[in-house]
């Protein structure tokens, strides 16, 4: 089952409320905010592990997609704003 990160309702991130263990069965409460990564959408974190996984390389991942390195770039740089836009 897939992580839900937006309220149907309103459509803001949801934060995390419960986690639980699954061995031992200790939930942990409280209010906490989603990290980053997962506040991205599926795509997008495909694309930052695809990176990892290319060893870093814009122009790897390029040949992989059979996409041009600047069109490979441009998503990279749009990724990256958004991330900021996350972080504040």
């Amino acid at each position: 089952m897939k992580l839900p990160i937006i309220c149907p309702s309103c459509d803001h991130t949801l934060n995390v409320s419960q986690m639980k263990c699954p061995d031992c069965g200790t939930n942990v409460n409280g209010d906490y905010e989603l990290p980053v990564f997962l506040k991205l959408n599926r795509e997008e974190q495909d694309f930052i592990l695809n990176f990892f996984l290319s060893s870093g390389s814009i122009k790897e991942m390029a040949k992989q997609a059979e996409l041009s390195y600047p069109t490979m770039r441009n998503k990279m740089d749009d990724l990256i704003q958004k991330i900021d836009q996350l972080k504040k």
